[in-house]
């Protein structure tokens, strides 16, 4: 994974590009952003190409949602993980995020503090799910 040479490779899919601005801001700093993409079959397509370390990814997107873009993924032997971004809170929809293994979930109201920790987490092979109440 991480070395002395090289950092962890991260892919951003959002169809806002300030939320992509503001993770890029975000994470250039602890690591290497490789793509970014704004709908579902994109990401599909730049993480099959890219094979990145971490995929930050919404669930809301054009052509293909979040969930079925990582699960399609996931179903194809990606290697990459998978840290959800998303203005939802509900229950269900977060269990449906972590479903399929080792991933996280991050409430884009919690970004700054938790994005961070989520990446490195599911690094790690360790579920993250950041709290959803506002500071």
């Amino acid at each position: 994974m991480e070395t002395k040479f090289s950092r962890p490779r991260i892919f951003l899919a959002d169809n806002h590009a300030e939320f992509l601005e503001a993770a890029k801001a975000l994470l250039r700093s602890d690591f290497e952003i490789v793509g970014t993409a704004e709908n579902g079959a994109a990401l599909v397509s730049e993480v099959q190409r890219l094979t990145p370390d971490v995929v930050v990814v919404d669930f809301n997107m054009p052509i293909m949602n979040g969930i079925d873009a990582v699960t399609r993924l996931e179903s194809e032997g990606s290697p990459s993980k998978f840290v959800f971004l998303t203005i939802h809170r509900e229950e269900e929809l977060i269990h449906a995020c972590l479903q399929g293994g080792k991933r996280g979930y991050v409430w884009k109201g919690r970004m700054k503090g938790h994005l961070v920790p989520a990446i490195r987490a599911v690094l790690s092979n360790v579920e993250y799910v950041s709290p959803s109440s506002s500071v």
